[in-house]
C-alpha cells in the first residue's frame, strides 16, 4: 500500500501473520507548529498500539542553516544518510509495510510518506483520517511505549521523488504550474504568522491542503480530487508543490498521487526559503 490505507484495512493487515515476526511499522507523526512538544505529549498520552513517534523537527527535517549560511527554510530535508539511519532504527527494511498517521488531518504524516518514498521505500501509506478514523473504526489507543525492531540503515539509492531548488524554480517561473498549499490569507500576503515576509512566489496558484479532505477528515475520493486538481493543471507543464516550509505541500503531493495524477516536484525550502533572499520576487493579493 503506497498512498492511503483505511483504518479497517490497517486492522486487517495487522491481523495477518508476518514473516519472521516482522510487524507493520507504525509511525505517529502528530505535531503542532505552534508548540513543538504537543505532538510528542499527545503520543505519550495515547497512540495506536505499537506506534513509535516521529518528530517533525528531529526526525523528519534536517538542521536549519547556521549563521551566515543561506536559508534552507524552516524544515529542510534531512540528509539522506541520516534519514536512512533513522528509518533503520524505526525497523524499516525493503519489503516492510509502513503506515504513518497524525491527528491533524494528515500534513505531518504526508511529510513522512514523502520522505520515505524519496528514500526509496515504496511500501508506505498514510492512515486515511488519522487517529479519529482509527477510533471511529473501533480501534483503541495505548500509552505503552512502542518498541521498534531496529534494522541496518536503509539501503542507499537515488532519490525516488523529484525536487527543485530555488534557483531552478526562479528560472522556470511561467513555464510550470506552481501550487501553494498555504491558507489563502497567507498566500495573498494579508497575514504571515511564521515567516518574516508576507506574500507568495509570483505565478503560484493557491490550493489549501485541507481542501483535499472530506468533513470527516478522510481524503476525498480519487475522482473528485482528480477533477479539482485538473482546474489548476496546464497541459505539458510540470507541476511543483510548495507551502511555507515543505511540509503541507506533501499533502497535495499525496492527494495527486492518490488521484492518479502522477508524481509532482516538491520545492523543499518553500516560502520560508524563498522570502529569505530579498532579491527574489514577491507577489501579493
Amino acid at each position: 500500500m503506497q498512498t492511503l490505507i483505511s483504518a479497517a484495512d490497517l486492522m486487517a493487515l495487522q491481523a495477518q501473520p508476518t514473516p519472521a515476526g516482522r510487524a507493520v511499522v507504525l509511525l505517529d507523526c502528530s505535531f503542532d507548529l505552534a508548540d513543538a512538544t504537543a505532538g510528542e505529549s499527545a503520543h505519550a498520552a495515547g497512540h495506536l498500539p505499537g506506534a513509535v513517534y516521529a518528530h517533525l523537527d528531529r526526525d523528519l527535517s534536517g538542521p536549519k542553516a547556521g549563521p551566515g549560511e543561506p536559508s534552507r527554510g524552516r524544515h529542510p530535508l534531512p540528509a539522506r544518510d541520516q534519514l536512512a539511519a533513522t528509518a533503520g532504527a524505526w525497523g524499516l527494511a525493503p519489503g516492510v509495510q509502513v503506515v504513518v498517521y497524525d491527528a491533524q488531518g494528515g500534513p505531518y504524516a504526508a511529510r513522512a510518506w514523502w520522505l520515505l518514498q524519496w528514500l526509496g521505500h515504496a511500501d508506505v501509506a498514510v492512515l486515511d483520517g488519522g487517529t479519529a478514523a482509527w477510533l471511529a473504526a473501533g480501534g483503541s489507543l495505548s500509552n505503552e511505549v512502542g518498541v521498534a525492531q531496529p534494522q541496518p540503515p536503509y539501503p542507499t539509492q537515488a532519490p525516488a521523488m523529484p525536487t527543485i531548488d530555488a534557483a531552478a524554480l526562479q528560472a522556470a517561473l511561467g513555464q510550470l504550474v506552481l501550487i501553494d498549499a498555504r491558507a489563502p490569507e497567507r498566500y495573498r500576503g494579508e497575514v504571515e504568522p511564521l515567516d518574516p515576509v508576507a506574500g507568495h512566489i509570483p505565478g503560484a496558484v493557491n490550493r489549501l491542503f485541507k481542501l483535499n479532505l472530506q468533513a470527516d477528515g478522510r481524503f476525498k475520493p480519487a475522482a473528485e480530487l482528480r477533477a479539482e486538481f485538473a482546474t489548476l493543471l496546464q497541459p505539458g507543464q510540470p507541476v511543483v508543490q510548495q507551502c511555507g516550509s515543505g511540509v503541507t505541500a506533501c499533502h497535495n503531493l499525496l492527494a495527486m498521487a492518490h488521484a492518479g495524477l502522477g508524481v509532482a516536484q516538491l520545492y523543499p525550502g518553500s516560502w520560508s526559503e524563498w522570502c529569505s533572499d530579498p532579491t527574489r520576487p514577491v507577489a501579493r493579493a
